[in-house]
This record gives structure tokens, C-alpha cells and sequence, in this order.
């Protein structure tokens, strides 16, 4: 049952989050935008700007996981006032500052005000809406998308205003969602409504979902404050007995269909955002100079396809719609590894497509099957997915390059091969890759250059090949047997706890 809000405050409170998360995509295309600017003007490495940047990524998923579990005491309005505190801040120093450190705390604000906002305005969208979950949590994270399309766009149009001034455009919708929020009016979370207890929230990650929660976690927070990765062993370790501890307190094993999604959460975001990185390079041979747009160009088709999200929600389950998505961004993929000239961009659009609705529907499908675990089992299964992005389905991808490029070097020369080969590992696993700067010296020298680095640009398409078998691939066949086993069951059906009103 939905609650008695008026649809002005519906209205109202909805698009308040939605410029939330809107001006955390605006702050995330202007810091993508100026890294290098940063880079040139304060003389930093590879390391130092990764570093920077990072500090607006990892506090998402460590704050959503936090607020989850403290936000229906906290409240969700005094949630929102600190994540605009946060944003403004950010916005504020990133204007003001002189020195990298400062960019360094910008950066951090960014990274805490936005895992807060995510934190609030999944559960407030699922309470808001609770018949049509999956089709109003795409909506709203069309907003994402409408801030990289609006801050790619303005950071492109005003590249010759130095990028103090340019920090400001941050502000703008960070102070229209700041404003609505002073007169809205927050529903009671659906959980809270409905009286069930705090302890039967907890149930349905349990001991298994709250392992891979908590290995990501100490497995990244461990790396941002040492600068040295944990033992995968130990890591894996420290989460199964945080989990072990977790599921003791809640007398909860989890539900094993809720951790096949925090599974699948995985690939589902190395899909998603692993693969972007890739979009310019691969543009930039159709598009030339004007390449940068193609990442604005992918947030635009998202932003329309969330928005028209309903056409497809009122048609197909969850389920379906991500078998759909895993279809079209596997062959995306393939397509981008394949086609030349303007082929590419047909391959791009297609690939897009197929990753529009991936995020948000998984939410819906949490949501609509897990209510009893209100904001903790929403968040959970999105912050599992931020953070194997970076931990996981980055350096995988990584990988799978180094893999194509070292064995395309090696059909190309044995001797460059062999000079240039180097053993890297990765979760305990060695492997080989190649020093790309020997790699260029020897080349040279042998008279190979021009196919060693058609060597390393292949290397690059393979890659997109062997990302589309291993993941998207892999998604379509699990979301299909998901499906199959609700169709085994009499069908899809959402599940909505029965409110009573305060």
C-alpha cells in the first residue's frame, strides 16, 4: 500500500532526489573532465590523480552500507542536509583549491555526500512507489546519467574558463535539490511503516551477502589507507568472519537468492562501468577530436531509455528485462570488437542500450522481492557492485588486455617478447604482461614498431570480445534460469509489506 502523500509531495520529494543524484553525475563528468588539467598544473603521476580521484569513489559504497543501517533513526531528511553539506563543500573547496590535498578532501566530500544520497534515495523512491519499484528506480537513476550529459557537456563547452570557475556548475543543482528538500515532506520507510522489526531487516543479507560486503570493504579501505593491497587470503578471511559474526547476531545464513544477485552485482558492473573506459579510445578514430562527446553521447541514450523505462516494466519482469540488457550489451560488444569506420558507432548506440537498464533494475528486483530488508538490502546489493568494480572487474578487464597484448607481441616477435614480458599477479594468480615502454624501445630498434602497435590496438578489441563472453554472457544466462524459476513458481510477483500509518 502506498502511502498517503499527496501526488505534489510525491512530485516533489521524487525530483528533490532526482537532482540529488544529478549533481553527483555533474561533479563526477567535471572531475573526469579536468583530471588531467590537475595533473598538468600540479605536476602529478599516474598514482597521485588515481588517488584523487579515487577519494570520490570508495566512500559511496562504505557510506551507503553505514547510512543503510542507521538512516531510519538518523532520518531521511537530517541525511539529505549532511549530503548537501558534503556536496556544497566539495564543490566549495574544489573552487578554492591550491594544493592537491585540498582537491584530495574536495574529492572525499564528493565520494561521502554522494554514497549518502544513494543511501537515502533508493529506499524513499521504493516507499514512494511501492507497486511500481523497477519502473520508478529507473527514473530516478536516469538522473545519473542526466548528470554526466549536463556536466560533460557544459566541462566541453566551457574548456577555455579555468576549472576553479568551472567547479561552481557543481553547485547548481546541488542548491536546487537543497532547496526542495527545505519544504518536503519524507514517507516513513516501507520496513518502519509496516513495524517490521530492525532484526528481521537484517536477515535477508545475513552471513552470506554480509562476507562479500565486508571482504570488498576491508579489501579497499585497506589498500586506500596502506597503499598496499591485503592478502586475498587474509582479506577473504576477515570477511567471512565479519560475515560469520554478522550472521551469528542475526541467527540469518541470508537469502540465497539475494546473494546470487550480490553475486551477479559483479559482472553486472564491470559491464556497466568497467568497460566505459574504453569508449573514447574506441571513438576517437570516427569521432577525431570531437571523441570526448561519445561519453555524453552513452549517458544521453541512458538518460532517455531510463525515462521511458515503464514501456518495458509493464511488459517484462525484472528478470527478463536484464536476460534483454545482457543480450544487448553482449552484442555490443562484440560488434565494437569487430566493426570499423562509422560501424562502430552503430555498435556503440547498440551497446549503450544494452547497458541502460542493468543497475537499476536490479534494485528494483531486491526491492520488490526483499522489502522486510528495507534500505540495508536495497543499498547492500549496489554497494557490493561499486566496489567490485574497482577491486574486481577493472583489474580483470586489465588483465584480459595484458593477456591479448603479450600474445599478439609474441606473434609479432619472439625477441620483443621476451624482453618486454613481465610476471604480474592478481588475487594470488601470476600472469604475464608486457612493459610497454621496453616493449616500444625494442620494437624500434628491431624495425617492429608499426606492428607492435597495431599489435597493442588489437589487443584492445580482443578484449572487448572476451569482456562480452565473460560477463554479459555469463548475466543472460543467470538472470534466464532466475527468471525461469519464478515462471516455476507461478510467475513473477512483487512483494509489498502491508503499511500501517504513523
Amino acid at each position: 500500500m502506498e502511502q498517503q502523500l499527496s501526488d505534489a509531495q510525491k512530485k516533489q520529494l521524487f525530483w528533490a532526489c532526482f537532482l540529488s543524484l544529478m549533481a553527483a553525475g555533474v561533479g563526477f563528468a567535471y572531475r573526469v573532465m579536468v583530471l588531467g588539467d590537475w595533473g598538468t598544473e600540479f605536476n602529478l603521476t599516474g598514482g597521485e590523480m588515481g588517488r584523487i580521484f579515487g577519494a570520490s569513489l570508495w566512500p559511496i559504497a562504505v557510506m551507503m552500507i553505514l547510512f543503510s543501517l542507521v538512516v531510519d533513526f538518523v532520518g531521511y531528511k537530517r541525511s539529505m542536509y549532511l549530503a548537501f553539506f558534503f556536496q556544497a563543500t566539495s564543490a566549495v573547496l574544489t573552487c578554492l583549491a591550491k594544493s592537491p590535498t585540498e582537491l584530495y578532501w574536495a574529492a572525499l566530500c564528493a565520494g561521502l555526500g554522494h554514497g549518502i544520497i544513494e543511501a537515502v534515495i533508493n529506499p524513499v523512491c521504493a516507499t514512494l512507489y511501492t507497486t511500481q519499484k523497477s519502473k520508478m528506480l529507473n527514473i530516478l537513476h536516469a538522473s545519473w546519467p542526466a548528470g554526466l550529459v549536463a556536466g560533460g557537456t557544459v566541462m566541453i563547452l566551457c574548456k577555455d574558463i579555468s576549472w576553479q570557475l568551472n567547479a561552481l556548475w557543481i553547485l547548481v543543482p546541488v542548491l536546487a535539490y537543497g532547496i526542495m528538500f527545505i519544504k518536503a515532506t519524507f514517507p516513513v520507510d516501507e520496513r518502519v511503516a509496516a513495524k517490521v522489526p530492525y532484526s528481521v531487516m537484517l536477515k535477508d543479507v545475513g552471513f552470506l551477502s554480509s562476507s562479500i560486503a565486508a571482504f570488498l570493504l576491508f579489501y579497499e579501505l585497506t589498500n586506500v589507507f596502506t597503499g598496499t593491497p591485503p592478502n586475498v587470503f587474509v582479506a577473504l578471511g576477515v570477511g567471512l568472519a565479519i560475515g560469520a559474526v554478522f550472521g551469528f547476531i542475526t541467527k540469518s545464513f541470508g537469502k540465497p537468492l539475494y546473494f546470487i544477485l550480490c553475486l551477479l552485482m559483479i559482472p553486472l558492473a564491470t559491464t556497466e562501468l568497467g568497460t566505459d573506459a574504453w569508449i573514447k579510445q574506441l571513438m576517437t578514430p570516427v569521432m577525431g577530436e570531437y571523441a570526448a562527446w561519445a561519453i555524453v553521447l552513452s549517458a544521453f541514450i541512458m538518460m532517455i531509455l531510463r525515462f521511458q523505462a515503464g514501456i518495458l516494466t509493464s511488459r517484462f519482469s525484472p528478470p527478463t528485462i536484464l536476460v534483454i540488457s545482457s543480450f544487448f550489451s553482449m552484442m555490443g560488444l562484440i560488434a565494437l570488437s569487430q566493426v570499423d569506420g562509422w560501424m562502430v558507432f552503430a555498435a556503440f548506440v547498440l551497446y549503450a542500450v544494452g547497458q541502460t537498464f542493468y543497475w537499476p533494475t536490479v534494485l528494483g528486483l531486491a526491492s520488490e522481492q526483499y522489502p522486510e530488508g528495507g534500505a540495508l538490502s536495497l543499498n547492500t546489493v549496489s554497494a557490493i557492485g561499486l566496489l567490485s568494480v574497482g577491486i574486481i572487474g577493472g583489474p580483470i578487464i586489465g588483465i584480459f588486455n595484458d593477456n591479448h597484448t603479450t600474445n599478439n607481441i609474441k606473434e609479432v616477435s619472439t625477441e620483443v617478447y621476451e624482453a618486454s614480458k613481465v610476471e604480474k599477479e592478481f588475487f594470488g594468480a601470476s600472469y604475464e604482461a608486457t612493459d610497454a615502454k621496453k616493449a616500444t624501445e625494442l620494437a624500434e630498434s628491431v624495425g617492429k614498431s608499426d606492428e607492435v602497435i597495431a599489435a597493442t590496438t588489437k589487443a584492445g578489441r580482443q578484449s572487448l570480445m572476451t569482456v562480452a563472453l565473460a560477463f554479459p554472457c555469463v548475466m543472460m544466462v543467470c538472470f534466464g534460469i532466475i527468471g525461469f524459476w519464478y515462471k516455476s513458481k507461478g510467475g513473477y510477483k512483487p512483494r509489498v509489506l502491508e503499511a500501517t500509518w504513523e
